[in-house]
């Protein structure tokens, strides 16, 4: 009874059963050493339910190492991950107006807030100025998680302005689109910006400036018809939900059940509306080399 048991001893079936290791029970070294292993924050996969630690997702580009599993990125992590070098932010003066008063279960000054306070931006886009592989360019991304990414007046705004210094400045633009559509605390005024966007990226095409679109999971109704589906090139990550009007409000209207993989980038590539897929390894390397053959670039 004197002797001292190490975790993990074998001792013979003689040996009294208060001298024996239970198994499942750790050493105070054991649990301080499986206590600082979940210090760290995790991310689980949603398809393959994998814990990976934040860092280890981040330094892969929010690509799952179990599965590949594109997971959603925030905007400005998009960003920073994209260029090489960030020069500066743009449309950071816009600020967000409540002109309808609207209120549903919140008033419309209060979902901002909180929009805000979750994801650290002011609204849903977020547009930098910087360099690709020694190209200069300007990209903006849309931010999900702010209010579902939806287009108001300052996402107009945000973007006209970055077609503007782009023509200004004659570079090109690449628009992240992740987005439910149209704001609907705004109203007209929401809808409005379909055609202010339109417009500016058709300046764009007029001065010969390339506009590329990577459509991400998910992207829907007013952006998709109109910003996100007017690019010179579209690429989509894999497995990205793109339409429209959302899967179950087609069934309802045709009444037929539509199947995997309606919707995804893949089914939209076998019907040419986009025109590649591209794992988001390769991402960079492909919006290089496409902008550089479109600007005619050594």
């Amino acid at each position: 009874m004197n002797q001292e048991v190490k975790a993990g001893q074998i001792l013979s079936p003689a040996t009294p059963w208060t001298e024996r290791h239970v198994p499942g029970i750790h050493t105070p070294d054991e649990q301080t050493a499986l206590k600082a292993t979940f210090t760290e924050p995790t991310i689980e996969c949603p398809e393959c339910h994998a814990l990976v630690t934040r860092t280890a997702m981040s330094f892969n580009a929010y690509v799952c190492p179990q599965c590949d599993e594109h997971l959603r990125m925030k905007a400005r992590d998009r960003l920073n991950w994209f260029f090489d070098q960030v020069q500066n932010e743009l449309g950071q003066e816009f600020v967000a107006k409540d002109p309808l008063k609207f209120v549903d279960s919140k008033a419309y000054p209060d979902r901002m807030s909180e929009a805000q306070k979750k994801t650290g931006e002011t609204e849903a886009l977020v547009v930098m100025q910087g360099l690709l592989k020694g190209i200069p360019l300007i990209a903006c991304a849309f931010e999900f998680d702010f209010m579902g990414g939806s287009m108001g007046t300052v996402v107009g705004d945000r973007f006209v302005q970055a077609a503007e210094r782009a023509i200004k400045e004659k570079q090109p633009l690449v628009c992240f689109a992740a987005s439910g559509g149209a704001r609907m605390q705004e109203g007209m005024l929401s809808l409005m910006q379909m055609a202010r966007t339109a417009a500016a990226i058709q300046r764009m095409k007029d001065a010969g400036l390339p506009y590329l679109v990577v459509l991400t999971h998910p992207v829907y109704g007013g952006v998709t018809a109109s910003l996100a589906m007017l690019g010179d090139v579209h690429i989509a990550e894999p497995k990205a939900m793109i339409g429209f009007a959302g899967k179950r409000v087609i069934e309802q209207t045709v009444r037929e059940k539509l199947e995997e993989p309606f919707q995804r980038a893949e089914y939209l590539l076998d019907h040419g509306v986009i025109d590649q897929i591209v794992h988001r390894h390769a991402l960079r390397d492909t919006v290089y080399r496409i902008v550089a053959k479109l600007m005619n670039l050594p």
